[in-house]
């Protein structure tokens, strides 16, 4: 992955170069953008969308990776009623132009230097800007031990699941450890539940470690997951969040 060079935000063409189904509602979307500076994991761009009578709708996505050379990948999770995801979903085809611009963000990164345990913690669609980080993680070959506890509402709601399954089997040192809120797939061990102590008790860092913890997802998960790092004696300056809402 290329360093991010330092230069003004400005609305780049990107086209569609390919789509693949993450769940029935959510697709990984390759882009193309020429001059793409490169980026950090975790950060995002926004997204903007031109109708032929003017109007304009913009969203912001995080960044799941980058490709080769000019390549990035967005994973958007279809809202209904929205004025964005349904367009870049079930009609944006191959080829077609949109705007970006970004990347954008620079508290809510892991630096690929780092040597510091990591937890990062999911809520949904709150995956893709850590799934970004783990993908950093073994393309720069760094050993930094990592944790992954992801909630999602059940087994089909999982974005990444086979490479999730493959990285947690191949890249030496990451852990994988899900929580599903509505259904559990058959054969898991105790009952579908919201993410609590006992779970980011078992399946985190000790806080003594000091590990860097990167918290995503809806608001209301966000902020109970904080609480609860908190509360187990985390120290605040090392808990980074980054929370959103419904969006289009």
């Amino acid at each position: 992955m290329r360093g991010r060079v330092s230069a003004p935000l400005t609305w780049r063409v990107a086209r569609l170069v390919e789509r693949r189904w993450e769940t029935p509602t959510a697709q990984t979307l390759v882009l193309e953008v020429p001059g793409w500076p490169g980026q950090r994991p975790g950060q995002h761009v926004d997204v903007r969308l031109t109708a032929a009578d003017g109007y304009q709708a913009a969203r912001s996505y995080s960044l799941a990776g980058q490709a080769d050379g000019d390549r990035i990948e967005l994973t958007v999770q279809k809202v209904p009623d929205g004025e964005v995801s349904p367009y870049l979903i079930g009609v944006w085809a191959e080829g077609d132009p949109v705007e970006v611009r970004g990347p954008v963000g620079g508290w809510f990164v892991w630096r690929t230097e780092e040597s510091a345990p990591v937890l990062l913690i999911a809520g949904g669609s709150g995956v893709v800007p850590l799934m970004a980080m783990i993908r950093a993680r073994r393309a720069a070959g760094n050993r930094a031990p990592f944790r992954l506890i992801y909630s999602v509402r059940t087994p089909a709601d999982v974005f990444y699941a086979e490479e999730l399954r493959r990285r947690a089997r191949d890249d030496l040192g990451l852990d994988v450890a899900y929580v599903y809120t509505r259904e559990a797939p058959e054969g898991w061990r105790g009952e579908p539940h919201r993410i609590g102590v006992a779970d980011v008790n078992t399946h985190g860092w000790p806080p003594d470690l000091e590990p860097l913890c990167y918290v995503c997802g809806p608001t209301g998960f966000v902020e109970t997951v904080a609480d609860v790092l908190v509360g187990l004696g985390h120290q605040t300056r090392r808990v980074k969040t980054e929370r959103f809402g419904p969006t289009g």
